[in-house]
């Protein structure tokens, strides 16, 4: 009997592959949902089941991040974006895409690289303590604005480029 208990997943490992299943399901609808309205719900739950995968992984940092940048202005910014335009919010997507071999075949290749990486990269293991919470968010913050500034600043160049983009699909005309 004590064998059988060795091999049942943890507690941890269940709400793992819980989240992980809904984040996968819920991604899934982001691209076969055929209204853009319900697309953009999925969207958002696909983004709340990353954060729990990054609780569960105890980057909390991250989960915040993910809840503030994407679920907060992006999800909200898409939403309004397609709620404000009509035509987008009660009609119906085509079910079916001419670009749909085209992107079946980038999304194997893409598979393809990445297993590639997988496999042939010597990824470093890490056998250093971690620092406290705190401070690896002042570290973070700190590497915010020396070392990697220019890529910071190019992210939130993006998130008003990507800001202006939907006022002007929203707008009308």
């Amino acid at each position: 009997m004590p064998a059988i208990l060795d091999h049942l997943p943890t507690v941890q490992q269940v709400i793992f592959i819980l989240i992980g299943l809904f984040t996968a399901v819920s991604a899934l609808l982001v691209v076969v949902a055929p209204n853009l309205f319900h697309n953009a719900l999925a969207l958002v739950a696909t983004f709340f089941g990353v954060t729990g995968l990054y609780v569960l992984l105890e980057a909390e940092f991250l989960a915040v991040s993910q809840v503030l940048i994407y679920v907060g202005a992006i999800s909200t910014l898409i939403t309004f974006a397609i709620m404000l335009t009509r035509g987008m919010m009660y009609g119906r997507t085509s079910p079916t895409n001419q670009q749909r071999l085209a992107a079946a075949i980038m999304a194997v290749l893409f598979f393809l690289v990445l297993a590639g990486l997988l496999v042939h990269v010597p990824w470093p293991v890490v056998g250093a303590e971690l620092k406290a919470g705190e401070a690896i968010i002042a570290d973070l913050g700190e590497l915010f604005v020396t070392t990697y500034l220019i890529p910071f600043e190019l992210m939130a160049l993006l998130l008003l480029v990507a800001l202006a983009g939907a006022l002007m699909l929203a707008r009308d005309r």
